[in-house]
């Protein structure tokens, strides 16, 4: 399934001060930095898939358009992983939002 070509240019833009590659994974397009993934472009419905920390994944869930996100219907990806609706991510503060804490976890689960 594509992604959303649209939304994937607006992460590129949002990570555009990182050195990032990106990885078909998880049905989408996948933003590494440092090799670790920080967020996806999911294919259809231009949801994207958050990898957040664990400590701020309630308060995250809280979010408007935040769901725990699942690799299957109704199989959880568990703490940490939030899919936001496409609906949530019209703005870029909106965009830049989610981007930011997914990079706020990477810098904690790299010690930095």
């Amino acid at each position: 399934m594509a992604h959303d070509a649209e939304l994937a240019d607006r992460v590129r833009t949002a990570l555009s001060d990182r050195d990032v590659r990106e990885v078909t994974m998880f049905g989408g397009l996948a933003f590494m930095v440092d090799e670790k993934m920080v967020v996806s472009v999911s294919g259809g419905g231009g949801a994207l898939l958050v990898r957040v920390s664990r400590s701020r994944d309630a308060e995250y869930l809280e979010a408007r358009g935040a769901r725990r996100a699942e690799m299957g219907t109704g199989r959880s990806m568990g703490e940490g992983w939030i899919t936001v609706a496409e609906e949530a991510l019209t703005e870029d503060e909106d965009l830049q939002f989610w981007v930011d804490a997914a990079l706020e976890h990477h810098a904690e689960a790299a010690g930095r």
